[in-house]
């Protein structure tokens, strides 16, 4: 069984020593780039790297399929890139005001005021810190992740920017209350790290050898719970309507 490989980086600086050449040189000392070269990558130069890896999520890429080309390039920036999944939750989004007011406050009434109340409420779906890109046939990034989004049960699907609330209810304002509707929509996200790998190289004549190197970047997106819907149809964010009742 092979091992785990273990994501971190490793503070380790490797010393290779040059023999001497034919031509009489002196021996030579080459420091190679320390591996913990790794840690001083930002996060979008990692996600560069996943970006043009040989294999995004299990799929072999094409360097066509981020703009490479076999002459001009450019070419692999990595071996293999992986989303994994660390962590899903349901949360509460903000609660708003989605109504006017609707007051029963005459002089004289004496009974409530029949009402209804109607809102649509359009809920902003994310798609996380890194996946503004999208190229290729497989989608790129956006294509990994949204593989890993919509598996969830009521997840909006991610070529969505955004989906909507509505509803329309007969109510009534007591006497000698204003009357609006609030809404909080249900709201879920996703944390995960996106693993970028490189492999060791052995080296050669006029190459040294370099270490394997993994990378990781961390990923959150949030999006709007999404009630079930008829076929063809899209489904409504799910929430919590509220009417709060203030006085005159």
């Amino acid at each position: 069984m092979a091992a785990k490989r273990h994501f971190r980086n490793k503070k380790v600086r490797y010393l290779a020593v040059g023999a001497s050449l034919v031509t009489g040189a002196a021996a030579v000392t080459v420091l190679l780039p320390s591996a913990n070269a790794a840690e001083e990558k930002t996060p979008e130069q990692i996600m560069t790297m996943c970006e043009r890896a040989k294999v995004l999520n299990g799929k072999q890429q094409d360097i066509f399929d981020f703009g490479g080309h076999p002459v001009a390039g450019p070419g692999f920036a990595s071996d293999n890139c992986d989303f994994v999944e660390t962590g899903f939750e349901v949360f509460d989004g903000p609660t708003e005001k989605v109504t006017v007011d609707f007051p029963n406050c005459e002089p004289n009434a004496t009974a409530p005021a029949k009402v209804t109340t109607e809102f649509s409420k359009s809920v902003g779906q994310g798609q996380g810190k890194y996946t503004v890109t999208q190229q290729g046939a497989l989608g790129g990034l956006f294509g990994a992740l949204s593989g890993s989004w919509v598996k969830h049960r009521g997840t909006l699907d991610m070529t969505i920017e955004s989906a909507t609330a509505s509803e329309s209810e007969a109510r009534e304002v007591p006497v000698g209350k204003v009357m609006h509707i609030t809404f909080t929509p249900k709201m879920q996200r996703m944390t995960g790290e996106w693993r970028v790998r490189v492999d060791a190289t052995p080296g050669g004549f006029a190459t040294n050898p370099t270490p394997e190197q993994n990378l990781v970047a961390p990923e959150v997106v949030e999006g709007p719970v999404i009630l079930a819907s008829a076929a063809g149809t899209p489904g409504l964010v799910d929430g919590t309507s509220k009417v709060v009742l203030e006085d005159c």
